[in-house]
């Protein structure tokens, strides 16, 4: 049977403590009237969790366009959060460590995974840097890679963790690679309840895996712009349209390549800003972007763009020239510098406004 989204699971802990969904109620408002800033917003989406309506309003991160508000059924997240379970073998009594803010839908969804799945979970305070026991045992946890960044010494007793919001930078990548727990990569996006699909990264536990492979019940399809086409009727009512290219390898498992609407075209030739932006890692250290600029003979031609200052555009060029895994049409005609990126109120790069402050 399945379980619905106004029972709390009699296995479900908050803090070492069990509540039914009555003494929850009173928690979430003794959250609101004497926590911290961030125990407020959680108390506030357990109050909105625990009423009798059947959909939350839950808002965009706005890495991709304006925030919105947008709303989810209550159920959809129930289905999310039972997904999540199966595909990780989550039982009851799990322990799962939650360091995410819960204004997010992804904070929001650590609590909603422990109430349906039973698992017991602590909540620490959502910094860059959270602290938490690092000698208690947990079976799951999520974070952003900044998070992971900072904690990267002391997760060896967290199972699995996954990693989304941001792009797992190659350093991070190699400092896992070390590590005993397992790892996964995370793709979905609030519409989608969080990720409908998981990519294992490389670590002493697992092997990295090249392809995002479905949550249960979701499968994929493309369409003619070969962007990814998201198919999971209990998370969604229709079809999800994305503007993610992709290599589609089967209905359930497909390859990142990069938005269509961040796309270069350059005299023809299609090439994917994320994917260069990831070759270009190893030679600089600031953060940065790759763009377009509109150009007489190529169309487009490519640009980068670099936050803060540097010393030499000659000399982070010629880095660039002499890496192997470049294509020399991949190398930029223009380096640009930018005192400050425009981002999200969660730390995400907004590239139209950053390039529009640059080319206009």
């Amino acid at each position: 049977m399945t379980p619905t989204y106004d029972k709390v699971h009699n296995r479900f802990k908050f803090n070492g403590l069990h509540f039914d969904h009555e003494d929850l109620k009173e928690v979430a408002y003794s959250l609101i009237k004497e926590g911290e800033p961030y125990e407020k917003v959680t108390g506030n989406f357990l109050i909105d969790w625990l009423n009798d309506d059947d959909y939350l309003i839950v808002h965009t991160s706005g890495s991709t366009g304006q925030p919105k508000p947008i709303k989810l059924k209550k159920q959809a997240m129930v289905h999310s959060a039972i997904a999540t379970g199966d595909f990780f073998g989550l039982q009851p009594g799990d322990t799962a460590l939650h360091c995410l803010p819960s204004y997010y839908i992804a904070g929001k969804m650590m609590f909603v995974r422990a109430l349906v799945l039973g698992l017991e979970i602590d909540f620490v305070e959502p910094s860059t840097q959270p602290l938490f026991d690092y000698e208690k045992s947990y079976d799951f946890s999520a974070m952003v890679p900044l998070q992971l960044k900072h904690t990267i010494n002391y997760i060896h007793n967290i199972k699995k963790i996954i990693v989304g919001g941001a792009m797992v930078t190659k350093p991070l990548l190699e400092k896992i690679k070390s590590s005993s727990s397992l790892f996964f990569e995370t793709y979905g996006m609030t519409e989608t309840v969080t990720h409908v699909a998981l990519r294992q990264l490389e670590s002493k536990a697992g092997k990295r895996q090249e392809f995002f492979n479905a949550l249960p019940n979701v499968k994929f399809a493309q369409d003619d712009r070969h962007c990814l086409i998201i198919n999971a009727p209990k998370l969604v009512k229709e079809p999800l349209v994305t503007n993610d290219i992709i290599d589609l390898k089967s209905e359930t498992s497909f390859k990142l390549l990069g938005r269509y609407d961040n796309v270069v075209n350059s005299g023809g030739v299609k090439l994917f800003p994320e994917q260069i932006e990831s070759k270009l890692q190893p030679v600089i250290k600031q953060r940065y972007i790759i763009a377009g600029e509109p150009d007489i003979d190529l169309g487009e031609k490519l640009i980068l763009i670099i936050e803060g200052s540097i010393e030499s555009t000659d000399d982070i060029l010629k880095a660039i020239q002499e890496l192997k895994t470049l294509d020399k049409l991949e190398i930029p005609k223009k380096i640009y510098t930018l005192n400050k990126f425009s981002e999200t109120n969660t730390g995400k790069i907004q590239r139209k406004k950053t390039i529009k402050a640059v080319i206009g």
